[in-house]
């Protein structure tokens, strides 16, 4: 199988889906890569890197597309690049197609086969290809709202972790998940008061064992959401439902309790947002004030520290684009569920529930597609 590795063209996004040692394994298993041209050079890996790994160059991201059987991206494909995907070719990204319509509408009528990094499922729930983005967008989340409640950056002007004598401020984390854990985790070492709200007990038995002290995992109702919400210095919105639009849980009415020059980082944009006045940002443009709270909402977060990311990424997306190639999307599914719970779109079918029902589109199970 040729293999295609895209440049990312997402404002200020550094990221590459895949290093030049990923390149070698690829070749190692009889397939042939091609990488656009320039694309690591933003993560610290030259075109001559993987040249050096036997990958060839494409001088655009056309000449990508036209050669590739199985294009990889980090983003979703942007608009630019609609045209540009061939029947039958193999899309394996990311791609949050339950908050991006128009994304949707072009892979249905480009007939491709659209496997997403973030609907691959293992049997106990967990998202492989997700986790590691996620622990680094929870991460940054944490430092993110630390910097923009800083009075310089529109915040009220408060440090995070306080000092002697003066109160640390409050971190509400809404979601105990992959991204919520981190973002407590980075809270509690400043020295936060924070508290991780989330629906399910159990979930929160578990934060209660192994968080700091100063963290204190809370049931959620709206009630309780609304109270917390309200005192809160920092609110990290960390709700996830795999490959389905966020709910709205903050709404634009419980702004105006809120204090001004607090902050909320919607890690959740991605897909769709939880905060009802969120929308998506990028890293030249990350904030904006509604109601008086500054609003963090950038798309691609990770893409901030693409080094730390781009490695971590290719860890956990290389053992499953390898059994791709080797084996055929059709049969890696059919062997995989792991990655038959990834497809999204397949030729022209909508094949996962959620995106189908975001849109109130037809839905064609998975297990139709791979016979």
């Amino acid at each position: 199988m040729i293999v295609g590795i895209l440049k990312e063209i997402k404002v200020l996004e550094n990221r590459v889906c895949m290093v030049p040692s990923g390149v070698a394994t690829m070749i190692a298993n009889g397939h042939k890569v091609v990488v656009e041209k320039d694309a690591g050079s933003g993560a610290g890996y030259p075109d001559a890197d993987f040249i050096a790994a036997g990958a060839t160059i494409g001088d655009t991201p056309a000449d990508v597309y036209a050669a590739a059987d199985m294009v990889m991206h980090v983003k979703e494909p942007q608009p630019s690049e609609y045209a540009m995907i061939r029947e039958g070719q193999i899309v394996f990204t990311y791609l949050h197609l339950a908050a991006d319509l128009p994304q949707t509408e072009a892979l249905i009528k480009a007939k491709s086969i659209n496997i997403a990094y973030e609907t691959i499922e293992k049997e106990d729930g967990s998202l492989p290809l997700l986790v590691p983005m996620s622990e680094v967008a929870g991460r940054m989340a944490t430092q993110e709202g630390a910097k923009y409640l800083e009075m310089p950056q529109g915040g009220m002007g408060i440090l995070l972790g306080g000092v002697k004598g003066v109160a640390p401020a409050t971190v509400v984390v809404i979601g105990g998940g992959v991204v919520g854990i981190n973002a407590a985790k980075m809270a509690a070492g400043l020295g936060a008061q924070v508290y991780i709200l989330d629906t399910n007990l159990e979930r929160l038995a578990y934060l209660d064992d192994i968080m700091p002290k100063n963290v204190f995992p809370i049931m959620s109702n709206p009630a309780i959401l609304k109270e917390y919400v309200n005192k809160a210095d920092l609110v990290i919105g960390a709700v996830l439902i795999p490959g389905a639009k966020a709910p709205k849980l903050i709404t634009r009415e419980m702004l105006k309790d809120m204090k001004d020059g607090s902050v909320i980082v919607d890690v959740a944009i991605d897909q769709g947002g939880c905060i009802e006045t969120s929308k998506a940002t990028t890293h030249a443009d990350p904030t904006f004030v509604v109601e008086g709270v500054v609003h963090y909402c950038v798309a691609n977060m990770p893409g901030a520290v693409a080094k730390t990311s781009t490695l971590a990424l290719t860890n956990a997306t290389l053992p499953y684009a390898v059994e791709i190639a080797n084996k055929g999307w059709k049969k890696a599914c059919r062997e995989n569920i792991e990655i038959a719970r990834g497809l999204n779109v397949v030729e022209g079918k909508i094949t996962y529930k959620a995106v189908a029902e975001a849109f109130k589109f037809d839905y064609t199970p998975a297990a139709d597609v791979i016979k």
